[in-house]
């Protein structure tokens, strides 16, 4: 896996070659009705009324023209890559939270909203994390809510720069363009079942 630390750039076509194989992951043929969604096994709730307890949150999957997505290493987990993610201010638009947090997390400005997964989807926090997080927001969440959208981008990887926009504190230390596969298998656990989902619903345009 090529990969890019901070404001340096890394050319999609040196992305890595090693390929995770999900026998269920869907084909581009498949259009996805309110009957598939409403079989998707993790939780979910309407637009309007995430579940109580959890945090809102927005996720953003950030694809290039090679149909990769953006992933990132976390500076305080090791080894732990995602996509970018970050909470919903008090009154927020949830899609106009996912183009702030796109923008503080990675400087990404370039880039258009081209799907959304319609409804919301919760993780719980470990123990641990929850304990580490709550005491750093001081609240008691169980876990997050989320709304996912997808991205396009529209620019150059030059553009991307874990610094972000200069507004928040630096959370990546290494970034890189990768197969839906691998981002799933590179997750932290207990955000597997919801990359999964995501993933499922956007595969129509990563394919």
């Amino acid at each position: 896996m090529a990969l890019c630390r901070f404001a340096y750039s890394c050319s999609p076509a040196s992305s890595a070659s090693t390929f995770f194989r999900f026998p269920k992951y869907p084909s581009k043929h498949v259009k996805f009705s309110l009957n598939f969604i409403s079989l998707l096994r993790h939780s979910f709730a309407t637009m309007e009324a995430p579940p109580e307890g959890y945090r809102k949150n927005v996720g953003i999957c950030l694809m290039n023209n090679q149909k990769k997505i953006f992933a990132a290493s976390r500076l305080d987990i090791p080894n732990a890559w995602q996509m970018p993610q970050g909470g919903v201010d008090e009154g927020e638009d949830p899609r106009n939270a996912a183009i702030r947090e796109l923008r503080e997390e990675t400087g990404v400005s370039s880039a258009e909203v081209i799907a959304e997964v319609p409804f919301w989807l919760t993780y719980d926090f470990p123990p641990k994390v929850r304990e580490k997080l709550n005491a750093q927001w001081g609240s008691d969440w169980k876990g997050q809510a989320q709304k996912w959208f997808l991205f396009k981008f529209i620019g150059q990887d030059q553009e991307i720069n874990l610094l972000g926009d200069g507004t928040e504190k630096a959370e990546f230390g290494e970034w890189s363009w990768i197969s839906p596969e691998q981002i799933i298998e590179l997750a932290v656990d207990f955000k597997k079942p919801v990359y999964k989902e995501v993933l499922a619903v956007f595969a129509p345009y990563l394919q």
